[in-house]
């Protein structure tokens, strides 16, 4: 004959919780601008940026991303740490770290980055500057000993 085994014997209820549960301990901040946002005028902020919608204007995040989603159309200037454009930017683009252009993007304006990527099938219309990172660790030494001259 079977046997219950000692596990089986203790009846302990099973509590369920449906409280939610954390998956990461650090979430990605990213605000969102959606397909039916429309915005003319200045975006600023402090985290990340995907964009699937409308901005004429300027955006300015130059600690984080900006991301152009495929439906995201952009006639603005753009000063960021990094953009990635899978849609249509027509604008100058200012980044600290890396400009990635993917195979679905356009990009019409000039460019100044450390980094650059373009994919095949992206279009790329304008000046390409590539800095380098020690010219950025230079500057602001070169401006000091001038200042105290």
């Amino acid at each position: 004959m079977l046997q219950p085994t000692e596990s089986q014997k203790q009846n302990t209820p099973r509590t369920i919780s449906y409280a939610p549960i954390s998956v990461s301990n650090s979430p990605l901040e990213q605000a969102t601008i959606g397909k039916s946002i429309v915005i003319k005028g200045e975006v600023t902020g402090a985290e990340a940026l995907y964009i699937d919608g409308r901005i004429e204007g300027t955006i300015s995040v130059p600690e984080h991303r900006v991301t152009v989603g495929r439906h995201g159309v952009i006639q603005a200037n753009i000063n960021a740490r990094e953009v990635v454009i899978m849609g249509k930017v027509s604008g100058n683009v200012e980044c600290s770290d890396r400009l990635d252009i993917r195979g679905e993007g356009s990009l019409t304006g000039d460019v100044i980055t450390e980094r650059i990527s373009v994919e095949d099938g992206a279009l790329m219309k304008g000046s390409i500057q590539v800095r380098h990172t020690e010219q950025k660790a230079l500057q602001p030494k070169a401006m000091g000993a001038s200042a105290g001259a």
